[in-house]
């Protein structure tokens, strides 16, 4: 199967609400030096600790932000969906990837290398402010998690992970699909996936969610968002 042409990239690029703010020449240079790449499933798409080269823009999928401890315990800091960008804190400073970047399902992902961006972004202060405000989203939502752990009881911490989840652009409707784990949601809450599993089936008993494999469907949001 072949790549998307270069008048796919360049629409690609334009109407991305970051990268669309270049000019078109400016956007025709990167289109050149740009690349689409495919994961499957499951697959890494960079490990914490890697150099950080390149910054990424999910076309399509769901991409996991997470870290691992030496014991082998997960904790997720975010779910990516389609225009979100990632591998930002590396791009900037140069420095190491700080969490690993996992495509949750498969994913199609626009690549852009720091040595082709970095130049652009000197002169342009608007997109560096745009991304320094992703920055400090990122940072207040990292420092809420560490708060809802030591502070908010489980059934709280669920209930706000899934709504957060569901504000995603993707999902629309009464009933939202989350095609997320009950694993993943242990991790994303800091709690195992028995804890986690107890309190699904409470909600699910009262009407609140329906389960399926890798998959809570949301019936009662308002419901739920009482719980947080």
């Amino acid at each position: 199967m072949s790549g998307p042409s270069h008048e796919d990239k360049r629409r690609i690029l334009g109407r991305h609400f970051l990268l669309g703010k270049l000019t078109a020449a400016e956007i025709d240079a990167l289109v050149i030096y740009s690349r689409v790449e495919h994961y499957a499933a499951g697959a890494e798409i960079f490990a914490k600790g890697a150099p950080g080269h390149s910054i990424m823009a999910v076309l399509r999928g769901t991409v996991r932000i997470s870290s691992i401890s030496l014991a082998g315990k997960e904790i997720v800091f975010n779910l990516l969906s389609e225009g979100e960008i990632f591998g930002e804190i590396a791009l900037l400073d140069g420095g190491e990837r700080s969490a690993d970047a996992t495509a949750v399902t498969d994913c199609e992902l626009l690549v852009l290398s720091r040595r082709n961006l970095m130049p652009l972004l000197e002169n342009h202060a608007d997109i560096c402010l745009m991304l320094i405000k992703i920055l400090c989203q990122r940072l207040r939502r990292a420092s809420e998690q560490v708060e809802d752990v030591i502070f908010r009881h489980l059934e709280s911490r669920m209930a706000k992970a899934l709504l957060q989840l569901a504000e995603r652009p993707d999902l629309r409707g009464p009933s939202l699909d989350l095609h997320l784990s009950q694993r993943e949601l242990a991790n994303i809450v800091g709690s195992s996936r028995e804890s986690v599993n107890k309190q699904l089936q409470i909600w699910h008993r009262a009407g609140l969610i329906d389960l399926a494999k890798g998959a809570i469907v949301i019936r009662d949001a308002a419901a739920i968002g009482q719980l947080v």
